[in-house]
């Protein structure tokens, strides 16, 4: 039984000032007799974004610069310190009846990072499969379950028989499909990927990729990407926002943002794909370190690794402005201190 479901003509999910800090502090009294202040995460620092109906919007961007945290904030994991999460036009944070936040749950759902780690060790997979599908009450008799955990098998390229079995008995790549079947059993419109690919060999990765595609293509389904790695990034989005110290610095369509990347930490970053067709060009790998998101930079925080930044750079944060179909974050940019340039990525 379907439920009845209001849709509006807008993004399906927009992120409008979010952010997200955590107290990480010792002790009241420890902080007294050291004298420490209070030691403040800015996990996400303020953050814009909307993603369409059917598209893959992808985050990129070193570790700790907040990518998982935004992904926990948007499926209610987290909540924000400040901001707002919409899903369909309806502010997440609104208190809602059981009801309508059950609707809402089935209709967003979370791939995460090690298959393993996700599943019950302790439940054979039909269960695994066959708890959403009980949970939000999609099946009315124990045939209806089982017809509908067989068909999601099938449509992850399992067969029935694995159902059956417990996820020790699988690969990674195998548990993976197994938790992409879990996450569809509520025949969700929304997906969230946590890096999704990253605890898979390449062989592996590139088969899941396409597994995701062919679902998204059948069923009509957005997702938000979450990963590291650019290669996988190239494959499978739509758009790409690359994230820096809490803070978006880039947002552009997929193939804008490898061709002509504006932000020098994004150049930086596709500097780390490798030169397939050795085309000679003079690369700049990223140097340094992530500062402390606990004591971050004034200004731009990229501004001690960027070799464009100035005086500006160290004192003024540059604000995501609109340029080219996409938006930057730069004082450099905006100067026309960094030139645009062409270029070409092997990105697999």
């Amino acid at each position: 039984m379907a439920d009845a479901v209001t849709t509006t003509s807008g993004p399906l999910v927009r992120l409008k000032g979010l952010k997200r800090y955590f107290d990480v502090s010792p002790p009241l009294l420890a902080r007294v007799i050291e004298r420490k202040p209070r030691a403040i995460v800015q996990a996400v620092d303020g953050i814009d974004i909307e993603i369409a109906r059917g598209e893959t919007f992808s985050l990129v961007g070193e570790s700790g610069c907040g990518k998982s945290t935004v992904a926990r904030l948007v499926v209610g994991l987290y909540g924000p310190t400040e901001g707002s999460v919409e899903f369909d036009g309806m502010d997440m944070q609104e208190r809602r009846s059981a009801a309508e936040m059950s609707v809402i749950r089935r209709r967003m759902q979370m791939i995460f990072q090690d298959p393993f780690a996700s599943l019950n060790p302790r439940w054979r997979v039909f269960d695994i499969i066959a708890e959403p599908i009980r949970a939000f009450g999609l099946a009315n008799s124990t045939d209806e379950i089982r017809d509908r955990v067989n068909e999601l098998l099938a449509q992850v390229r399992l067969t029935a028989a694995d159902g059956s079995k417990y996820p020790h008995e699988f690969s990674g790549g195998q548990r993976q499909r197994i938790s992409i079947a879990r996450a569809l059993a509520s025949k969700p419109e929304f997906l969230v990927c946590d890096e999704p690919t990253s605890a898979l060999d390449v062989s592996v990765q590139a088969q899941i990729l396409n597994l995701m595609m062919d679902l998204q293509r059948e069923f009509g389904l957005t997702y938000l990407f979450i990963s590291h790695n650019l290669a996988v990034v190239y494959h499978i989005s739509t758009r790409v926002g690359v994230m820096y110290l809490g803070r978006l610095v880039e947002v552009a369509d997929t193939q804008s943002l490898f061709r002509r990347p504006r932000h020098p930490y994004t150049r930086m970053l596709l500097d780390t794909i490798p030169d397939l067709e050795m085309t000679g060009r003079q690369r700049a790998p990223v140097a340094g370190e992530v500062p402390s998101p606990i004591n971050p930079p004034s200004g731009c925080a990229f501004h001690p690794r960027c070799p464009h930044a100035n005086e500006r750079c160290k004192v003024e944060r540059p604000n995501l402005s609109s340029l080219d179909g996409g938006s930057v974050a730069c004082h450099a940019v905006e100067e026309g201190r960094l030139p645009m340039e062409e270029r070409t990525y092997a990105a697999g």
